[in-house]
């Protein structure tokens, strides 16, 4: 009898143990090639020949459209009818970072070990912490310097009546660096946390890069690739403790 169980156990075990692996080997495609449920991303990645300026080294590969990468070049654009002069003109030299920021969040289908489910009118999905390589972070807000601004979070508390973005009661528009003192804080508290400034270099598969040639293809797909792998082999350890610890139980009860 107990020779049954014993083998009902292992059986049992081994059955954990596969399942485990399916797991953590769906898990890691499932983060791959893929886009945010969001406002104006399309379900899925695909060429686009036409995407517009800043937004075409995606054009092989997009989540985006056409009309998409055009409308985030422009002012007060349908897409979010965002304002980036709330207070006075921006630079050209700081707008276009924020331009390839939209590029990125919209077209990129690299981001899929950092999208998180949010509870929002406007979507169901977001990206939280994705590693920004430094000198992409530096260069954004060296950039950004001379242009103004009253807020150091961008996502909320804006005064939305005039049916775009403009600064609340009391805000006072000052120079980037009084809202952002370091270039961490630029990429990190701007889109509530979308991005983590990175201690890798551009080139080096570990981080994020928002500009890129696309003639040497795209850089982000083995950078998600790197960290799908990570996150899927976290999954795998715990359930293979679980199954070990188990095992140690099954030891016991028959011993």
């Amino acid at each position: 009898m107990a020779h049954l169980m014993a083998g009902q156990w292992l059986l049992l075990l081994m059955w954990m143990a596969e399942c485990a692996q399916s797991r953590a080997t769906r898990a890691r495609t499932e983060l791959l090639n893929v886009c945010m449920d969001a406002k104006h991303h399309k379900e899925k990645p695909g060429p686009e020949d036409k995407l517009h300026d800043q937004c075409s080294p995606w054009k092989t590969n997009a989540c985006c459209s056409t009309n998409t990468s055009q409308e985030a070049h422009k002012d007060i654009s349908y897409l979010y009818r965002f304002n980036w002069n709330h207070c006075g003109t921006m630079t050209p030299e700081c707008k276009r970072h924020f331009i390839q920021d939209t590029c990125l969040y919209e077209c990129s289908p690299n981001l899929g070990p950092w999208i998180q489910q949010v509870d929002q009118s406007w979507r169901k999905e977001r990206i939280l912490d994705v590693p920004l390589c430094k000198e992409d972070c530096v260069l954004w807000w060296e950039d950004c310097k001379s242009s103004f601004t009253c807020k150091s979070n961008w996502h909320k508390g804006w005064n939305w009546t005039s049916g775009h973005n403009e600064c609340p009661v009391g805000a006072s528009c000052h120079p980037f660096t009084f809202y952002f003192p370091t270039p961490a804080v630029l990429c990190e508290k701007i889109w509530s946390h979308s991005y983590k400034l990175s201690n890798y270099s551009r080139g080096s598969g570990r981080c994020i890069q928002m500009w890129f040639d696309p003639a040497q293809g795209n850089p982000n797909e083995e950078v998600a690739r790197f960290y799908a792998e990570v996150m899927s082999g976290a999954g795998l350890r715990e359930a293979w403790l679980l199954v070990c610890s188990l095992s140690l139980v099954l030891f016991w009860v028959l011993s």
